[in-house]
């Protein structure tokens, strides 16, 4: 048994979330053979807590059968670093990766799905925060269980609300629940700008941001001045969403933000009473999709009464039944897009030292 054999052996388990091996994704570190003996380090790059003994039980099955190796001793930790933005922006202070959730039309669940992504993230945990962007409709506070006003800081800094683990901001914490929002595009894009810039993140590995929905000036102007580091599109499978979808999907791509994929949301109707499963709108247009535009189809989520209901309580599904099958979908899913974004370009901006020239 040599080095080549134990690497050979790790090249042929496939991460389920990344869909590569761990050797070849660059997360396999200090392989160290002493006779029959095998041991090395997993230095994840995305969050996956329950999932580290499935990963250590099958890479230690397939090293000891691959190489005849009598004992493999496996370190598991974690290391969430900091993804490239757009080209003429930099990674918020405090925040490694902005991912930014989008729909192409409004009522496809982009919000409920938002929310629960983040909680699944800090389940698993990964410090996470949330920034509810949709200024016309903020639901974040509610379906989180938070009100009033957050605390203001000397230099108008804002402490973010908690909730789950959660760092959460939102308009919806500065104004009355029954004001209506009379803002032109420039007046929200500066608004989101004071809140997403004021608030005081610190030490997140993900901020997920609900951005409104569509794909008109606003969404624009915002996906042009966030450093977002990806972004993932919640559309239904009926035709008419994934249209819309589809111009999100795009708007994405030409500000050079990377998408780390398609969600499918009510993808099935589960009955309450009976059970019974039913394609209320349709079946596969996620996964059509996803293949028309080379991204992933990161999951499927049902139209299931439990996830609106926990919504309007203020506890969202996840924390409610973390153990249910709709836990596991979401929970899976954020597994799957941010393991999406480890395989991204890493940001190297604090490395370099800003230079300025003065004249005497």
């Amino acid at each position: 048994m040599n080095l080549m054999d134990v690497e050979n052996s790790l090249k042929g388990w496939l991460d389920p979330y990344l869909r590569q091996d761990l050797f070849s994704a660059k997360m396999i570190k200090n392989i160290i053979i002493v006779d029959d003996r095998v041991s090395f380090e997993v230095t994840l790059g995305y969050p996956c807590h329950d999932f580290h003994p499935v990963i250590v039980e099958a890479l230690t099955q397939k090293v000891k059968h691959d190489t005849g190796a009598h004992s493999v001793t496996i370190t598991i930790t974690r290391e969430i670093v900091s993804h490239a933005v757009q080209k003429n922006l930099k990674p918020l202070k405090g925040v490694k990766n902005i991912i930014a959730v989008a729909s192409g039309k409004g009522g496809v669940g982009k919000s409920t799905t938002a929310v629960n992504l983040a909680a699944s993230l800090a389940r698993d945990g990964a410090k996470v925060g949330i920034l509810d962007a949709d200024i016309y409709g903020p639901s974040v506070p509610h379906m989180l269980g938070l009100s009033g006003r957050p605390e203001i800081k000397p230099g108008d800094r804002i402490t973010p609300k908690q909730a789950f683990n959660l760092d959460v901001m939102s308009i919806g914490f500065l104004v009355d629940e029954d004001q209506p929002m009379i803002w032109r595009g420039p007046m929200v894009t500066g608004a989101l700008q004071q809140l997403l810039q004021q608030t005081d993140w610190a030490g997140i590995d993900y901020l997920i941001i609900d951005l409104p929905p569509g794909t008109g000036d606003i969404q624009l102007s915002l996906s042009q001045q966030i450093p977002v580091s990806g972004a993932v599109i919640v559309t239904t499978p009926q035709d008419i969403a994934l249209l819309d979808a589809q111009r999100g999907l795009k708007m994405f791509q030409q500000v050079n933000i990377p998408v780390l994929g398609l969600i499918e949301n009510m993808s099935i109707h589960i009955c309450s009473h009976c059970g019974h499963e039913e394609a209320l709108f349709g079946e596969g247009g996620g996964q059509k999709m996803a293949n028309k535009y080379g991204t992933d189809l990161l999951g499927a989520l049902p139209l299931d009464l439990s996830i609106r209901h926990q919504a309007d309580e203020g506890y969202p599904v996840v924390i409610a039944d973390p153990d249910g099958d709709i836990a596991h979908r979401y929970r899976d899913i954020a597994r799957r897009m941010t393991a999406q974004l480890a395989l991204k370009s890493r940001d190297y901006s604090a490395r370099f030292p800003t230079i300025s020239v003065v004249n005497d």
